[in-house]
């Protein structure tokens, strides 16, 4: 009845056994039998026994694998109703009920066996293809890069034979605990064979991010040595990648053609091989721009050039445009279009971001020590930088040791701005309090509504070159140009018009009353020497 939802069995002191009968048949390991509860110097709860009528008890303990993991307890009204062969019966049920726990338990071990690798803890290659084929199934139309890497940890098998098998595990062991650590829930992970891993992850824009997050990966778990005993260990590994759905739209598909690559590279001493092996000549391509990348910023090797900006009607200089190059000693100059993208990919651009700034602010200033009449300067600011939490406060230390503030602009696009745009105006109110002024880039390309734009602490907007030049064939674009222009005006903001190359474009947006234009037809990018000639002879 509804007694048993209210009367505990065990008390717990310091044994898991507690005391009472029920107590002591599950620390002894024997039945407790009380015939008459009423007169039974050892029972408890005597409030609710004689509440609930109760006279006789039989608690019998249920055991698995040797132990006593609970009671199968019994109550009667009657005195004396558990006699020897009402017990027998008893003992023959509780002796059932234990065998079915006990296969239950058996059960979930073969099961677990069935999935799991013993050793470490890991999935074993069974769960870890229907994780696979789980992870495949639910790929969305255009879902990004899932990747499936095998390691193969090198001369496991010398380790194995030299040390003992125990050590072996030992390492293992360790092995699977790192490749573990620091996973957010986006990676599966499994032992495969005897030295074979799998990690399967999904979430990689490009073939570039996989093969850096593979690297940071094997940097983590086989960078540092392994101890073992007394013993320390240098221990590599070899990777095969292959990735959904180039390598594979099937689990079969993708762990032989990883497989593949993973052979490929211990016969080739690779780190790591993609299947594709156009991919793995283009990744380290990548990789090795990046590489230089780094160098460079500790080298010093990005320079600044200056696009002017021109006011339309006067066509005097009133500003001009800071552009990051790369002058490479092994390179040469290289085109902003193949080490923008990569630097904004890795995250550099907020180191790059912030030197530009400052290197600005301190050319602004030479220029103003010269004698020379400095126009303003504009600077663009990535999406990483606008996204850090102290971008007000590395937008203030740059420029702390160059010019004032108030002859510095800030571009950034208009899509960026809208990413979050309410913090993103709190971040510009702040950076507007310093003095700096602020334009939207490559207005038009983006979904600003006017309530926000009224709302926004911007001085310009900036039309999108792809306007400009589609004027003169397309009244769209016509329309377009002349409808921004209009708008800035009446929100009392400056138009500039970028990519400016010929004198008909210019005459049109003299037309549309455009404020100012920038592009080749003026001048195109200057290194800082052409720019000072230039600004001393329009002085």
């Amino acid at each position: 009845g509804d007694f048993f939802e209210s009367a505990p069995l065990a008390v717990i002191e310091n044994k898991p056994g507690g005391h009472g009968l029920a107590g002591r048949a599950v620390r002894d390991m024997k039945s407790m039998i009380s015939n008459d509860v009423t007169n039974d110097p050892q029972r408890l709860m005597r409030k609710e026994l004689d509440e609930r009528g109760i006279k006789s008890l039989a608690i019998i303990p249920l055991m698995v694998g040797g132990e006593a993991i609970g009671v199968l307890a019994l109550y009667a009204a009657e005195i004396g109703a558990f006699d020897e062969e009402e017990m027998r019966l008893l003992l023959e049920l509780a002796g059932d009920i234990s065998f079915a726990l006990e296969h239950i338990d058996k059960a979930e071990k073969l099961d677990y066996l069935a999935y799991y690798d013993q050793l470490t803890g890991l999935a074993n290659r069974t769960l870890f293809y229907e994780r696979v084929e789980q992870l495949l199934a639910a790929a969305a139309p255009g879902e990004r890069k899932i990747a499936l890497v095998i390691l193969d940890v090198e001369r496991f098998k010398t380790i194995n034979d030299s040390l003992g098998r125990q050590e072996g595990d030992a390492l293992l062991k360790q092995i699977a605990e790192r490749m573990s650590q620091n996973d957010d829930g986006s990676l599966r992970i499994a032992r495969i064979s005897a030295d074979h891993f799998a990690v399967v992850g999904r979430g990689a824009q490009s073939e570039d991010e996989v093969a850096r997050r593979v690297e940071r990966r094997m940097q983590r778990v086989f960078g540092p040595p392994f101890r073992i005993g007394d013993t320390e260990l240098r221990i590599n590994a070899k990777a095969g990648i292959a990735l959904f759905p180039n390598d594979g739209s099937d689990p079969d598909t993708l762990f032989r053609n990883a497989e593949s690559a993973l052979k490929r590279a211990k016969s080739q001493g690779e780190r790591y091989l993609f299947y594709t092996a156009q991919m793995t000549e283009r990744v380290a391509e990548k990789l090795a721009l990046e590489n230089k990348l780094r160098r460079a910023l500790e080298r010093d090797e990005f320079i600044l050039h200056y696009q002017p900006k021109v006011d339309l009607e006067r066509r005097s200089i009133v500003g001009v445009e800071a552009l990051i190059r790369w002058q490479s000693p092994e390179l040469g100059l290289v085109p902003p279009l193949q080490f923008i993208p990569l630097l904004e990919e890795t995250g550099l651009i907020q180191q790059v971001g912030s030197w530009a700034l400052k290197r600005a602010s301190l050319d602004h200033r030479s220029w103003v020590e010269q004698g020379i009449k400095a126009p303003r300067v504009a600077v663009n600011v990535s999406p990483i930088q606008l996204r850090q939490r102290i971008f007000v406060e590395v937008i203030e230390h740059a420029i702390m040791e160059g010019i004032a503030p108030t002859a510095i602009d800030l571009e950034i696009t208009e899509s960026l701005i809208m990413e979050d745009i309410e913090a993103n105006i709190a971040k510009l109110n702040a950076v507007r309090g310093l003095g700096i002024k602020i334009a939207i880039d490559d207005f038009g390309t983006g979904y600003s509504s006017l309530g926000y734009l009224a709302k926004l602490p911007v001085q310009s907007l900036k039309i999108d070159r792809s306007f400009i030049s589609a004027m003169h064939k397309d009244t769209n674009a016509m329309t377009l140009v002349s409808t921004i222009v209009s708008l800035a005006h009446s929100l009392r903001l400056k138009v500039v018009a970028e990519g400016v190359e010929t004198e008909e474009q210019a005459k049109i947006l003299r037309l549309l009353r455009c404020d100012e234009m920038q592009g080749y037809l003026f001048s195109k990018p200057l290194p800082m020497a052409g720019l000072v000639e230039l600004l001393r002879k329009s002085a």
